[in-house]
């Protein structure tokens, strides 16, 4: 069985038992039977030489980190990918801030991992490379001279190619991705938005259903929806109830209803529009005035970028607002916490919520919509409100979808969850739940890598859809 290689702009380096991120949950259980390598940043920035790339050895796996100067981690991470792709891919045109001294740093620190990488390369490896931050690598590699198998895997959405082709030299990044083996997506949306791309835009033919000619060679397009461990998720919940910390939260409630919100502070989260869906949902049902309250859990991110920073004071002026309006000396209706949280504390927070609130203006996936569903109790299940914008909500249709810019629909949408019959929300728990065990985590990969390494093209669209990975 061939090596496996796995590129991403961060690697989760295994430490002392330290929790594993969703990417390294996923793709642990390939690089061990397989055996690999890992590599990309380290997280370290050098205002000068960065020192050679360091490997640690676990688990018949490699894990090979590299640091970043201080100007490359300026313009590739902080500029072109975190102000220029991540607003594009997310439908914000109006939040781009492009500089072609960003777009150049991008493309020199792809080829900086490109240099790094080919001297572990073996010709049979199968290199899988994930996300926005390295979609010119399988370019930057085929012009070294690398035939190997090579996937790309989009985490974000894929906008359409009206959207797509407001990025300044767009011809030049998007058309990179035409040097991957195959490209994988969230949802049929995001990957019919880069077919027609690939059709309107790059003028490439079909070969089959979900395959274009491009040069000498093929690249295949398929869906495969990130899952979580559902199961495991479903037991760490149940156990994280007799922690003391849910505990004490929950003792906090003096029996009101809960509702939770868990999102990193970003402008994508629409948490800005949530919070005045809220503040509706508190304005038209009075009679839920000191009986519920919503937790906002939203650890900071990207504090060196002016967005976060602006979203950060929307944010935090709207609780004010609120609690100041609708609240009492014995009853706060929304605590807002900026500091972020062990798994299995959210998992005991998740099993005691009446009610989540996953709200995105747009999102690639959202796996906490997802594990609210895997924790919950099935006889006395919460219910998941879900934006119809995230593509968790292709798959978790029995949640009550809603349109985050809509805020009177996202009030009367809370008002429903907590007002809804226990029979009713264990008959839609039990829809979704299904999905989660049928799509579960450890058999993400293993459908990826099944897919990339398949000779033919033909299976990749049963009855004219694209490929699901299954």
């Amino acid at each position: 069985m061939a090596r496996l290689v796995i590129v991403s702009n961060r690697v989760g380096v295994p430490d002392n038992g330290a929790r594993a991120g969703g990417l390294e949950v996923s793709i642990r259980p390939a690089l061990r039977k397989r055996g690999g390598v890992w590599f990309g940043w380290n997280g370290r920035v050098a205002e000068s030489d960065p020192g050679p790339a360091k490997t640690i050895e676990r688990d018949n796996v490699a894990y090979v980190t590299i640091g970043l100067r201080k100007d490359d981690y300026e313009e590739f991470y902080n500029g072109f990918a975190n102000r220029v792709l991540w607003p594009i891919l997310h439908y914000r045109l109006d939040l781009a801030e492009f500089t072609r001294r960003d777009l150049s740093g991008y493309f020199r620190v792809n080829e900086y991992f490109a240099s790094n990488l080919e001297t572990l390369l073996r010709p049979d490896d199968v290199i899988w490379v994930h996300d926005y931050h390295l979609i010119p690598l399988a370019k930057t590699l085929r012009e070294r001279g690398h035939k190997n198998k090579i996937g790309f895997f989009l985490h974000v959405p894929c906008p359409p190619p009206e959207i797509l082709t407001a990025l300044p030299n767009h011809e030049r990044l998007i058309a990179a991705l035409g040097h991957y083996d195959l490209v994988g997506f969230q949802t049929e949306i995001d990957a019919n938005n880069f077919s027609r791309y690939l059709a309107n835009e790059c003028g490439l033919k079909h070969i089959g259903p979900d395959s274009f000619a491009f040069d000498d060679r093929e690249v295949r397009i398929g869906v495969f929806p990130v899952g979580v461990e559902a199961e495991a998720f479903s037991r760490l919940a149940r156990r994280a109830m007799g922690s003391a910390f849910v505990r004490e939260v929950l003792e906090s409630l003096s029996g009101r209803a809960m509702i939770i919100g868990v999102d990193r502070l970003d402008y994508s989260k629409g948490l800005p529009e949530r919070m005045n869906a809220f503040e509706r949902f508190l304005t038209i049902c009075p009679e839920w005035h000191g009986n519920v309250t919503y937790l906002q859990i939203t650890p900071q991110s990207r504090a060196g970028i002016p967005e976060y920073a602006d979203i950060g004071r929307a944010v935090g002026e709207a609780v004010g607002r609120i609690n100041g309006a609708f609240g009492e000396a014995s009853w706060t209706p929304l605590r807002y916490i900026n500091k972020a949280h062990s798994r299995t504390a959210l998992a005991g927070l998740y099993r005691a919520a009446r009610a989540a609130l996953v709200t995105p203006l747009r999102d690639g996936m959202n796996l906490v919509a997802k594990e609210y569903v895997a924790a919950q109790n099935p006889d006395d299940p919460g219910v998941l409100i879900l934006s119809r914008f995230a593509g968790a909500a292709r798959e978790l249709t029995a949640a009550l979808l809603v349109n985050p810019y809509d805020h009177e629909g996202v009030a009367l949408a809370i008002n429903r969850a907590l007002s809804m019959s226990v029979e009713e929300r264990r008959q839609r728990h039990a829809v979704n739940y299904r999905v989660l065990v049928q799509n579960d985590l450890g058999r993400w990969a293993e459908r990826f890598l099944a897919t990339l390494e398949a000779p033919a093209v033909a299976t990749l669209r049963p009855q004219g859809r694209l490929a699901s990975g299954g």
